[in-house]
């Protein structure tokens, strides 16, 4: 007969092993779930593109080679806040917003005290951009260059 005292040494063994294996098991499953999470949020915020600060010498546009990433939802202005910020003292704080938007990028002025251009045209509500258009914010000009 086995004393009731190594009894019960195994089953206190037992249990602590069985507790290490169930939190185990939980720590696997958040890694997973965190992996996962941090998996969307960085597909959600890949660039599909960018915006390529542009300069006008004379009557020839010359790339400045600056160039910022274009995400699903861009916002662009003066404050530190946006995802592309521009020192600029024409541009607002909170000064236009580029968005994907069902498949289609959009560009909206977001109420700036000089306005937005696209194209060299004065942008009063959304409008769809494409590749290759000059969008135009306080005295800076970016061209968009969209990923096919």
């Amino acid at each position: 007969m086995i004393p009731s005292e190594t009894v019960l040494i195994f089953l206190r063994v037992l249990a602590g092993i069985l507790l290490l294996a169930t939190l185990g098991l939980v720590l696997i499953f958040l890694w997973r779930d965190f992996r996962g999470a941090a998996e969307t949020i960085t597909s959600t915020r890949r660039p599909y593109g960018k915006l390529t600060a542009i300069e006008t010498i004379g009557n020839t546009s010359v790339l400045t080679g600056e160039s910022h990433p274009l995400l699903a939802l861009t916002s662009i202005g003066r404050s530190p806040s946006n995802a592309i910020q521009i020192e600029d003292s024409f541009a607002s704080a909170e000064h236009a917003l580029v968005a994907l938007r069902d498949g289609q990028w959009w560009l909206e002025d977001r109420g700036s005290r000089n306005g937005t251009l696209l194209n060299d045209l004065p942008v009063t509500q959304p409008v769809i951009i494409t590749n290759g258009d000059i969008i135009g914010i306080g005295q800076k000009h970016f061209r968009v260059e969209l990923e096919n």
